[in-house]
């Protein structure tokens, strides 16, 4: 099996854009910044959580420390495919992400029928207290986006990534069954994160500043969530009539 990072410690900083400032920020990134190894990925995660959503709504409420976890593939995989199950965490500012690969059929087994991998470590330790504490944990969401990934060749620290064409769903949460799903951003919107381990570099800040691109607050899954809340707000008010 292929060598990957599996622990991250970083700050993340988001932000959204229109079609006209993302091609501002492309120029203006020219020399500085390149599109990595992988280029541009189609990213798959199926989120957990409670039956009541308990981790996401505690998330929206940003509180200092909070936690999810999630499968995540590139592309579309076979159940023999290598995947990751991430675990998330924020603390003042700071995510710490820790993965571990697995193939699909294994996290199957783990996530969904409880069965131990045949692997260990600390990583995994960390995993499997999560899903105690929070038990039961149960898919909840499929999102997906095309992202295309940046780095500097000055700051190995620095990575900047686009994601466009969000797309989620509420049912047959399963990876495997290919990329589809309802529309999170609205058409031409860029959803932006820079990812660095200490302050972002002046020049970075400044061209952001001049082109009119400053940090939102956005969540995939948060805002996955309040649509869910809308669509089933509006289907009990159809049912209702």
């Amino acid at each position: 099996m292929a060598q990957y990072q599996k622990v991250f410690k970083r700050y993340e900083k988001k932000y959204l854009m229109d079609e006209q400032q993302y091609q501002a920020l492309k120029k203006f990134l020219q020399g500085r910044m390149t599109v990595n190894q992988f280029g541009s990925n189609t990213i798959c995660n199926i989120y957990f959580d409670t039956p009541d959503y308990r981790l996401i709504r505690a998330s929206i409420e940003k509180p200092v420390y909070k936690e999810k976890l999630r499968l995540r593939s590139y592309g579309v995989p076979k159940k023999e495919d290598t995947v990751f199950v991430e675990l998330k965490k924020k603390y003042k500012g700071i995510v710490y992400k820790r993965r571990v690969p697995m193939t699909l059929q294994e996290t199957e087994q783990y996530l969904l029928r409880g069965k131990q991998p045949n692997k260990s470590g600390q990583i995994l330790k960390e995993i499997g207290w999560f899903l105690d504490f929070y038990q039961p944990i149960i898919p909840k969401v499929y999102i997906a986006y095309d992202r295309i990934a940046m780095c500097s060749s000055e700051n190995t620290e620095l990575r900047i990534t686009f994601d466009t064409n969000i797309r989620w769903r509420e049912s047959i949460l399963d990876l495997a069954r290919g990329v589809w799903g309802n529309t999170l951003l609205e058409e031409g919107q860029h959803l932006m994160e820079i990812k660095i381990l200490g302050s972002m570099p002046i020049w970075l800040s400044k061209g952001l500043t001049e082109i009119g691109i400053f940090p939102a607050s956005y969540s995939k899954y948060g805002n996955c969530y309040k649509n869910y809340l809308i669509y089933s707000a509006e289907k009990r008010g159809i049912q209702s009539a």
